[in-house]
């Protein structure tokens, strides 16, 4: 049996029988972190597509000793038996990637947070274009920190959309979403995993309605787009200044990166988990209460878990007792 769409822009392409009454689509997926790992094993594990190629970062130097590691898409692809397909190129502008992408005769690619934007040569490539996952509901959160930009704007709910990928970044036609109700204690890394994997059953119905002749495409409202820029470490500094509340949001929406971190004494101290007390405080903003409590512009924040520079975990009880404070001081 073949199916031959034709989609704007891509070409269209023959979508072959795998033999069992289904039709097999052949996948070239990018990615490279955790997350993306979750959408390739999730698709491997399914069976009803093949996985042709798999292109990934290079190894980047990791730990404390700087020896190079590789991305978790690698590790995943090795363990599931696809090192053989896995390109890990240190750009896709090289002309040899081109050839590479052209000879595992990919019907449509899947990118999952691979970590660069892919040029117009790349994007014709395949007959079917290439399908991306995008943790948020766009046109909202664009760019590459939609997950804490959630988080921090203390939204009621979050999502997934899948995405035929253009030049634009996230400005592509949306071809499904999947919308879920945000927790209050959600934290950036575990939310980004299950946006991931929420969205690689997103992506599989939508290859089944690709080989029906029925997946469907529309336009993102550009009036409602918003955007993210990569975050840095500054953006982690707590400012004392703030609501309590909107520092808690901090604590969890940058998890695991870059963290909500302060100065004490001149060095970082991080606040891993914390808590909203409304009771309002005369002290100043950054001043330690006797439960714990910090100060700041409205109610105060309760520090349960902190993390001292060049130190483990522990309770802000346990660190607390050791720092033998002066009554004036406070975090800066």
């Amino acid at each position: 049996m073949y199916y031959t769409p034709s989609y704007p822009g891509t070409g269209g392409g023959a979508l072959v029988d795998s033999g069992g009454g289904g039709v097999t689509v052949r996948l070239l997926f990018l990615g490279t972190p955790q997350p993306a790992a979750l959408v390739l094993e999730r698709i491997v594990r399914d069976g009803r597509h093949t996985i042709v190629g798999v292109i990934t970062q290079p190894d980047r130097p990791a730990g404390r000793g700087g020896q190079p590691q590789a991305p978790p898409v690698r590790r995943m692809a090795d363990a599931l038996g696809l090192g053989a397909l896995v390109a890990q190129p240190a750009t896709m502008r090289d002309a040899a990637m081109r050839d590479w992408i052209t000879a595992t005769h990919a019907d449509a690619g899947i990118v999952a947070a691979y970590g660069e934007i892919l040029q117009r040569d790349v994007l014709s490539l395949l007959p079917h274009g290439y399908l991306n996952i995008h943790p948020s509901l766009l046109p909202r959160y664009r760019g590459p920190a939609p997950v804490s930009a959630a988080i921090l704007a203390g939204d009621a709910a979050t999502g997934v959309s899948l995405i035929r990928l253009t030049r634009r970044m996230d400005a592509g036609p949306i071809i499904a979403q999947t919308t879920v109700l945000l927790p209050d204690d959600a934290r950036t890394g575990p939310l980004t995993d299950a946006l991931f994997t929420l969205g690689a059953d997103v992506l599989l119905a939508a290859l089944d309605a690709l080989t029906r002749g029925a997946m469907t495409e529309r336009a993102q409202d550009e009036a409602a787009a918003t955007y993210t820029r990569l975050l840095t470490r500054d953006d982690g500094r707590i400012s004392w200044e703030q609501p309590a509340q909107q520092i808690e949001r901090m604590v969890r929406a940058y998890d695991p990166w870059p963290g909500a971190w302060c100065l004490w004494r001149g060095a970082p101290l991080r606040i891993l988990d914390a808590v909203v007390d409304p009771a309002p405080t005369d002290a100043p903003p950054g001043c330690v209460l006797p439960d714990m409590g910090i100060a700041t512009a409205a109610g105060r924040l309760v520090m349960r878990v902190v993390q001292p520079a060049g130190r483990r975990a522990m309770t802000a009880a346990d660190w607390w007792r050791g720092q033998r404070a002066n009554a004036d001081e406070c975090l800066r």
